[in-house]
């Protein structure tokens, strides 16, 4: 890998943020659109054994508001999340980065990118 791969969605104004942020700095990268070409299972199994379920699941967004009461209440454990945010991808946080020193981070911040580049 040459660069970081950025995970998320073209239309989600943090995935936009942080391609722009890489952009205007030159640093090569590469976006894999989860709308358009999937979730990787195994990768969202590496970020789910990584970081854990609960800082993938996004809890805020309009999606999870518009599931169910059944459903919210049965995203209890890594299976049941992993689950849901592989039949919903919008309910993964965005957007999940995997740095070429093989961090993955979740979320755009300039400190948390400076931290992963040579800024």
């Amino acid at each position: 890998m040459t660069g970081p791969i950025l995970y998320g969605i073209t239309n989600c104004d943090t995935v936009k943020r942080a391609r722009a942020w890489l952009e205007d700095r030159g640093i090569e990268h590469s976006f894999h659109d989860y709308k358009k070409a999937g979730v990787p299972p195994d990768r969202m199994e590496q970020w789910i054994d990584r970081l854990g379920w609960e800082a993938l699941l996004n809890r805020q967004g309009t999606t999870w508001r518009k599931l169910d009461d059944a459903t919210k209440a049965s995203v209890t454990n890594a299976d049941a999340a992993r689950a849901a945010m592989l039949a919903h991808s919008s309910l993964i946080k965005r957007p999940i980065i995997e740095w070429p020193s093989g961090d993955i981070t979740v979320g755009f911040t300039h400190d948390s990118f400076k931290q992963h580049t040579r800024e």
